[in-house]
């Protein structure tokens, strides 16, 4: 016990800054779907938001869900499930794609008029709809206001240069009302380029702490054997829950 204490109690990685000018393009992260570099994807479906999942939703009916940089998330399946409508946008067309024939998911696909190249991918059934764009232009679409965003994968994912655009878009979509579960890692960024890239909690706090109240609700030990060829030895979790100030 007091091991696992110490790790999830580890102090904040001083040297936030080291990240802060890696690029990655969109058509890397492209490249990274046609070479099935996809770690990242838990085809499981995402435990802690497993565990918070009635924390989230609060036993609402009909909810707006938005899925940023959505790849093939499983989760999005629970969400329209439960009756819920579900929003994403993915840079990938072969992850939209991949998604619905896992998910066994008949759908059509039509371009966005508004962004030039872009199409949205939708369920027959009407309440999942996936944008293949960047998610920098899926605003021009006016795909309307959500009551939640489960951000899994997305903040850590977006260039560190880019977080404040990608806030500002976030907190744009919001409904009165809303809540927002996000999920980052901490680790010592001097060791590892990203992406994942570390996202300190201040760096959360200034993002979004002047429109939302930040609860963190649980820290995990989240080091797997892959890691060890980040050349870290440690890695924590964080899920924060956001709501409306």
């Amino acid at each position: 016990m007091d091991g696992t204490r110490t790790v999830l109690d580890v102090e904040e990685y001083p040297d936030t800054e080291v990240q802060k000018n890696r690029v990655l393009t969109l058509e890397e992260w492209q490249e990274k779907w046609v070479n099935h570099n996809i770690a990242f994807h838990q085809e499981g479906g995402h435990q802690l938001l497993k565990k918070h999942l009635d924390t989230f939703l609060k036993g609402e009916n009909g909810l707006r869900v938005f899925f940023p940089l959505c790849g093939k998330a499983v989760e999005m399946k629970w969400f329209a499930d439960r009756g819920h409508s579900v929003v994403g946008v993915e840079i990938s067309e072969l992850g939209i794609r991949e998604f619905f024939t896992e998910q066994d998911l008949s759908y059509s696909e039509e371009p966005v008029t508004e962004i030039p190249g872009a199409k949205v991918f939708k369920s027959c059934s009407g309440n999942i709809s996936l944008y293949c764009c960047s998610l920098f232009d899926l605003p021009r679409a006016n795909i309307g206001k959500f009551d939640r965003i489960w951000d899994r994968g997305a903040l850590v994912a977006v260039n560190p240069g880019d977080r404040k655009r990608y806030a500002d878009i976030m907190l744009s979509l919001t409904r009165t009302g809303f809540q927002y579960l996000l999920s980052v890692f901490s680790y010592d960024p001097t060791k590892h380029a990203g992406p994942p890239f570390y996202v300190p909690d201040a760096e959360v706090k200034k993002l979004f702490g002047s429109m939302c109240n930040i609860h963190c609700l649980e820290k995990v030990d989240a080091f797997e054997e892959r890691h060890k060829s980040w050349g870290i030895d440690c890695i924590i979790e964080k899920l924060y829950l956001f709501t409306e100030k």
